[in-house]
């Protein structure tokens, strides 16, 4: 199963994931809640998942509700997501896998054939990283917090981020409060700024 929000991105990895003869796409979702529908649906044997997925159920959580469904699930996460905290969450939520976009093609068809025989596989340059480092800026914050910390730090109005994640502007009020306070920050551009030095964003 495919899992990302931009259908053109999806067709674009179905097209090379079903050019291999082993692999066959049965079925893709575009946000977490569906992902998680599609999976009690069809159960793949293995779930390609994004990690920014507004509005609603993000990538991690769709995660870890997918493997209180089943423990066994086979996840390869598949992001623009390259640093820190993302890569130890995600693999602490029960992905067995953890590539960025930028892989070459190749990569993507040895990972997703690994992951399938039950092995993990982390790109390099994220096992530098988890080995580097536990400890980041961003670990200091939870799970929502860190959704949306994302969400701002793209540039998304309280607005817009209460209207797609189904909670009151007052609640993300309270949540970017709370990361300006954690992070030593003074304002949302300075969530902006972080967030392009963690290459969460593009600058």
């Amino acid at each position: 199963m495919l899992v990302d929000d931009h259908e053109i991105v999806r067709a674009g990895f179905r097209r090379l994931l079903d050019s291999s003869p082993d692999i066959s796409v049965i079925c893709e979702a575009s946000t977490g809640e569906q992902a998680i529908d599609s999976y009690q649906q069809h159960a793949p044997d293995l779930i390609i998942m994004d990690l920014s997925m507004p509005p609603g159920t993000g990538g991690l959580e769709a995660i870890q509700r997918i493997r209180s469904l089943n423990a066994d699930a086979k996840i390869l996460v598949l992001t623009v997501q390259e640093c820190e905290p993302y890569p130890s969450r995600v693999m602490d939520a029960g992905a067995m896998g953890y590539l960025t976009k930028r892989c070459a093609p190749e990569e993507l068809i040895a990972a997703v054939q690994l992951v399938a025989d039950g092995k993990e596989y982390i790109a390099a340059d994220i096992q530098e990283q988890l080995a580097a480092s536990n400890d980041t800026q961003l670990n200091s914050l939870t799970k929502r917090e860190l959704q949306i910390f994302t969400l701002l730090a793209s540039g998304q109005s309280a607005s817009q981020i209460s209207e797609s994640m189904y909670i009151s502007p007052k609640t993300v009020h309270a949540h970017r409060a709370n990361i300006l306070n954690k992070l030593g920050l003074d304002k949302t551009a300075d969530i902006i700024h972080l967030g392009i030095r963690h290459g969460i964003v593009d600058p």
